[in-house]
């Protein structure tokens, strides 16, 4: 099995909260630049020093009030950040982009979360991203009960939503990675190890 060329290449993390996804990317950014890579990690929100602000604002559970259109449209802000300033330049130079989170997100969470038009988030995210797809996206899977019964630390603004939020969320996510032939399910509910193998085997790495 020869390995895949992944210069230039982003690839993308998906999921739930607490599915591991964000584990799993760290993982693989220590696999790759053992084998000698050039990576560039990155995650959402956040990424740029605006997106981190975002950040703040979106995940704080002070601002309960937040409408769910200001939501996407603070996802979006970090996203294009993040797009322009990390990942289009790392592309560009020929560097592995591995993020925790992208444009998947927002049509799970804000999409089939909370109900806004999907086309209208999908026309954001083609212009934040500037078109930009991943190459490989891996949906680390669980189910909410267990993202829920994970759960460790005091719960961001979005993590304290209801079950069927969740349920919905991660509806989302494996009806988007069916309809994406660049997305990969794999099943999270196993150890870290067991699911960072499976992303090797899929990468040929």
């Amino acid at each position: 099995m020869s390995a895949i060329d992944l210069k230039g290449k982003l690839i993308a993390f998906e999921g739930i909260d607490t599915s591991g996804k964000s584990t799993q990317a760290r993982r693989l950014v220590k696999r790759l630049i053992d084998i000698g890579c050039s990576v560039v990690s990155t995650g959402e929100p956040g990424g740029t020093p605006i997106g981190e602000s975002v950040r703040s604002i979106l995940l704080s559970r002070q601002h309960a009030s937040l409408l769910s259109f200001s939501e996407l449209l603070l996802f979006i802000v970090s996203r294009a950040q993040n797009t322009h300033e990390v990942i289009v330049p790392a592309l560009r130079a020929g560097k592995t982009v591995v993020a925790s989170r992208y444009r998947m997100s927002s049509v799970a969470y804000q999409g089939y979360g909370r109900g806004i038009d999907l086309d209208l988030i999908r026309s954001l995210n083609e212009t934040a991203a500037c078109g930009l797809h991943p190459d490989v996206t891996f949906l680390i899977d669980i189910p909410a009960e267990v993202a829920v019964q994970r759960k460790t630390t005091e719960s961001d603004r979005i993590e304290v939503e209801s079950m069927e939020f969740h349920r919905r969320v991660r509806q989302g996510f494996l009806e988007l990675a069916e309809q994406d032939p660049n997305a990969i399910v794999i099943d999270g509910d196993r150890t870290h190890e067991e699911i960072a193998k499976d992303v090797a085997r899929y990468l040929h790495v």
